[in-house]
């Protein structure tokens, strides 16, 4: 069975990953994205510190080449302990 998608693929994508600002967030998501979207320049990583400074947000831009990639990196991030939202 095809799901259907809004994407036309391969297509840009921002992975949004937020967790607590004292785990090892960055290197953790990071690896997991790599894994699956091949070596990420830095100009395409941004990192946010919340007001209180307890939690960390941080956009990965993908290039993303189909929806199985797409799955796998958010099965990955989401099964990651120092992950508490992905999207």
């Amino acid at each position: 069975m095809s799901r259907k998608t809004l994407l036309e693929f391969p297509a840009e994508f921002p992975i949004k990953v937020m967790g607590r600002h004292d785990s090892n967030l960055q290197a953790l998501t990071r690896a997991i994205v790599e894994r699956h979207a091949g070596n990420l320049e830095p100009e395409r990583i941004r990192e946010r510190l919340s007001s209180d400074g307890n939690f960390l947000a941080i956009t990965y831009m993908v290039t993303a080449k189909n929806q199985a990639q797409l799955d796998e990196i958010y099965r990955e991030l989401t099964a990651c302990d120092a992950v508490l939202m992905a999207l």
